[in-house]
């Protein structure tokens, strides 16, 4: 059967339905779900019923994945690397009590993209949801596509050429984490990239913005974060922005890192427990 796609904002984003997960994903159903995340950057699928093993399976057939990064001792939650663990319960299953592991969470509040500090970035995510609050923690996303052709055409040339760095701690200290340890700086240095990419399966150019840009190559450290700041917010207004809300337990995301950000937000984290897994996927390397 034939998947249907029900737009969820005028400009990208849609609710597909028509995919049996209990039965597999056969190549022809995976092309189709791969030409929709293509086209609408962000696509939900409700009640999947995937399991962990099945998540991971499904996520294969996009390619390569990412493992979860371990920057402590402390137990995994996870029998599985590949999941990244985007709840706030502790490996016995409770709720986080860690104020350390509790402020590095939410500098998923800011609006990102997954892995850009990472050399290699990913294009895929696809989060799943085991439990979620029953109030709060919805995922915001903005197609930046649509926010690239937006631009004035002065802006675009102005940031034709430029690059950003990365790093994962400057979006943590933004949101209130402590200075990193030496550790956690050696497990995490930064990254660079264009600020201006083609997403080459849309064929659209695109922003590729993130709070973890820390500045722009060769700019003044201040003035490349104002830069950073203004794109942010200009990619971010209401008419480029949709909010998801989550179901229950089986709702799937996946978006497009190369050509989305999303940010995560606020609900009663000490209150309520929320369960969210998540396999990130390799932007293919050309060779």
């Amino acid at each position: 059967m034939a998947l249907t796609a029900r737009p969820l904002h005028p400009l990208f984003a849609a609710e597909i339905s028509g995919v049996d997960f209990s039965r597999g994903v056969d190549p022809e159903t995976f092309e189709e779900i791969r030409v929709a995340v293509h086209r609408y950057g962000v696509c939900v699928f409700r009640g999947t019923g995937l399991t962990d093993e099945s998540h991971i399976a499904l996520s294969r057939l996009f390619g390569e994945l990412e493992q979860a990064p371990r920057f402590s001792i402390a137990r995994r939650r996870f029998r599985y690397p590949e999941l990244f663990d985007a709840g706030n319960l502790d490996p016995d299953g409770n709720i986080l009590s860690d104020e350390r592991r509790r402020m590095y969470n939410k500098g998923n509040q800011l609006w990102h993209t997954d892995s850009s500090f990472n050399q290699h970035r990913s294009a895929y995510s696809l989060l799943l949801a085991h439990e979620v609050p029953p109030v709060g923690g919805d995922t915001h996303f903005a197609d930046m596509r649509v926010a690239y052709e937006a631009l004035p055409e002065d802006r675009k040339a102005q940031i034709e050429d430029l690059v950003a760095e990365h790093w994962l701690w400057h979006s943590r200290m933004l949101a209130g984490y402590p200075e990193p340890t030496e550790e956690e700086k050696r497990e995490k240095p930064p990254a660079r990239h264009r600020l201006v990419q083609l997403h080459r399966e849309s064929g659209r150019r695109t922003l590729y913005l993130a709070s973890h840009a820390s500045h722009i190559v060769g700019w003044p450290v201040e003035e490349g974060r104002r830069l950073i700041r203004e794109l942010i917010e200009f990619a971010t207004q209401p008419q480029f922005c949709l909010a998801v809300q989550w179901h229950g337990p089986g709702d799937l995301i996946i978006w497009d890192n190369r050509c989305t950000m999303h940010r995560a937000t606020p609900f009663e984290d000490v209150r309520y427990r929320r369960d969210m897994r998540r396999t990130t996927v390799y932007e293919a390397v050309d060779h």
